[in-house]
């Protein structure tokens, strides 16, 4: 089974840190060229998938080599070849007669800045061509070339120190490794997929089921058959999302006629992407974790067009799209799903929002911010119900009481339990017009 460990890095000197600093700049730049001359094709073509391998990447490698090495100048054309193979599957199921999921028309894969204003630098080594050894001290050694090891006097491989411990440190086969410098932290961080004996699990997947409800101030809500929920709470991100949206405008407003972008523009563009792409790593990584140990080997979520229809507002829209990326997290989501065997189903989720997980009613309910209620007597967090109604909707599983709900809430390195996970039990209901033995959707089941 497929698992990934990811950890930061640091060089060991200040030459290594500039000889890494090079090789990542170089393989941004690699990847820039490789994907220009398949642009300039596709465009060229029309469209057409064929111009596209057509591309002379064999002189891009000879001429790159000498810095990145042979093994990961291949590496960063093949991953570009994965990229544009991508774009032609979304684009065939975009105009699919019986495509639903694919909703936006997708784009060809896009540049890694340039030289001037800074590029995304990042680059992916073979699995032949790093090492890693955990222990005391934890180092990670990766091939360069020679004209690199010239330029610096280095001899050998680049040797890094590992901070932190890994989730997996023994395995069976390493896969690709992906390095990139992570601009929220100025960290650099690598990405090391691993293939685990079956034996490792600490719980084998169970026959549990979960729903997911994706919002704009609570980012997630989830509710399991097992009777858990979990909310993952997002009004600070969105905040600060939205003060460097408001930076980035001010600064458009201070442009010189003629001019659309600055250097400290894309910079702060670049860094509000990156902060929310480690937002949703981290949430997916820590949902997915729960979910696995709670024997759920089946995760329902709603398709986009759903989202669309339930949120109507232009902040919430821009909350749910510009923020958050929804088509992004979804593909996080399956991804990341797949290392620990679950299976992600897109279903509708129209109408959960606004119906009572108690008595089924659509019509009578209210929501009012982060509470819905309803006549029957049923009043709890409005996210969490959705989520309940969602997962009833679609499985067959019988949906346990639901206990007390753990809400988390992001740090900028991790998602942690939040106080208010503490507070009273999230659901407050009527007693007179609720049965003693009756299911609680948010909150801790009714004592006799």
């Amino acid at each position: 089974m497929k698992r990934t460990n990811t950890f930061a890095v640091r060089p060991l000197s200040e030459s290594g840190e500039q000889l890494l600093v090079d090789l990542l700049d170089a393989s941004a730049a690699l990847w820039n060229e490789v994907n220009y001359e398949r642009l300039m094709r596709y465009n060229d073509e029309e469209g057409f998938e064929g111009g596209v391998w057509d591309a002379d990447t064999g002189s891009l490698e000879g001429q790159y080599k000498g810095v990145l090495g042979a093994s990961t100048a291949q590496q960063v054309i093949r991953t570009n070849s994965e990229a544009w193979r991508g774009f032609f599957r979304l684009k065939d199921q975009y105009h699919g007669e019986s495509n639903t999921l694919v909703t936006e028309h997708p784009e060809p894969p896009g540049f890694r800045g340039n030289e001037d204003d800074g590029r995304q630098l990042k680059t992916v080594i073979r699995n032949t061509s790093y090492t890693v050894e955990w222990g005391e001290r934890s180092r990670l050694e990766i091939l360069v070339g020679s004209e690199l090891k010239d330029r610096y006097d280095h001899t050998g491989r680049l040797r890094l120190e590992i901070a932190g411990d890994p989730n997996w440190p023994e395995y069976e086969k390493q896969g690709r490794l992906d390095l990139w410098y992570d601009e929220t932290d100025s960290t650099v961080r690598a990405s090391q997929p691993v293939t685990v004996s079956e034996d490792v699990r600490d719980t084998p997947l169970a026959d549990e089921t979960a729903a997911l409800d994706i919002g704009a101030n609570n980012l997630v809500a989830c509710t399991t058959t097992t009777g858990k929920q979990y909310l993952y709470e997002g009004r600070e991100l969105f905040q600060r999302f939205r003060e460097t949206t408001r930076e980035i405008a001010r600064l458009q407003s201070k442009l010189e006629d003629g001019r659309y972008s600055s250097k400290r523009i894309r910079r702060l563009y670049r860094k509000r992407t990156r902060r929310r792409e480690h937002a949703q790593e981290a949430l997916c990584r820590d949902l997915l974790e729960r979910l696995y140990e709670d024997g759920v080997n089946t995760v329902y979520i709603g398709g986009l067009t759903d989202v669309l229809e339930t949120y109507w507002s232009v902040e919430t829209n821009a909350k749910t799209h510009n923020f958050w990326a929804f088509k992004q997290f979804t593909e996080r989501l399956a991804c990341t799903a797949e290392e620990y065997g679950i299976a992600i189903e897109v279903r509708s989720e129209a109408w959960t929002s606004q119906a009572c997980p108690q008595c089924g009613s659509t019509d009578r309910t209210t929501r009012h911010q982060d509470t819905l209620t309803c006549p029957c007597g049923f009043e709890g967090h409005a996210d969490l119900a959705a989520s309940e109604t969602f997962l009833k909707r679609h499985t067959s599983n019988a949906v346990r009481p639901m206990a007390r709900p753990v809400r988390f809430e992001w740090d900028d390195h991790t998602w942690s339990e939040s106080p208010r996970s503490h507070r009273p039990k999230e659901q407050r209901t009527d007693q007179s017009t609720v049965p003693r033995d009756g299911n609680v959707a948010s909150g801790e089941s009714q004592a006799v």
